[in-house]
């Protein structure tokens, strides 16, 4: 008789099928998954370092786009002591940039508000700019050399907005017009006598284009 075990190997099927589960390496996962995480949230903070690093580049250059008084190109400050200089130019045909230099609009000691005395000149200009309505101009402010540099930097933008703001007031349209602060650079008088200080406390302006 033959043994029940030999029937086993004979060809026929087992009695029951044994099925090895292969085993997870979980912790090998986790390891993986904890180091794309790391990976993405690196990603993301140099992302967000570049948006700021931009950011802050572009704050910088909107400042100094906006304390740079210079106007490139421009000839020489010519005396702007009525409307026939300033009119004159916008009459004829020299190019563009020019600036001009008012003979009278000063600013008292670390103030930015516009004297009465003052008051013709601006509408000397508004009368200018009436006449020739396509025109542009910036308008730059300076201080004396007395004080921070920052802070003459601010004074000078404040002057020239007071400016600005006058002209506004005069029916002119402001985005015809640009502001900047010159500070206490580009002095027209020594700074050594209260005289050359009150005339660096001024105001120029520039026609950009007509």
């Amino acid at each position: 008789m033959a043994d029940p075990e030999d029937r086993r190997t004979d060809g026929a099927p087992p009695n029951h099928i044994h099925i090895e589960t292969k085993k997870t390496n979980w912790l090998a996962w986790i390891a993986l998954i904890a180091g794309v995480l790391a990976l993405l949230f690196a990603l993301s903070r140099c992302d967000r370092d570049d948006a700021q690093t931009t950011v802050t580049n572009t704050n910088t250059s909107t400042a100094n786009e906006e304390v740079v008084a210079a106007t490139p190109g421009a000839p020489e400050s010519t005396v702007l002591a009525s409307t026939t200089g300033l009119g004159a130019y916008l009459a004829g045909n020299e190019a563009v940039p020019r600036r001009f230099a008012f003979d009278t609009l000063k600013f008292d000691t670390a103030k930015s508000d516009l004297r009465a005395v003052d008051q013709a000149a601006v509408d000397q200009v508004a009368t200018v700019l009436k006449d020739y309505s396509t025109a542009r101009v910036r308008i730059a402010g300076y201080a004396d050399a007395r004080g921070p540099d920052a802070a003459n930097i601010a004074l000078g933008k404040a002057r020239a907005d007071s400016v600005k703001a006058a002209l506004v007031a005069k029916g002119i349209d402001a985005n015809r017009i640009d502001t900047a602060s010159g500070g206490e650079g580009d002095p027209v008088d020594t700074n050594a006598t209260g005289a050359g200080q009150a005339e660096n406390r001024r105001t120029e302006i520039a026609v950009t284009s007509r």
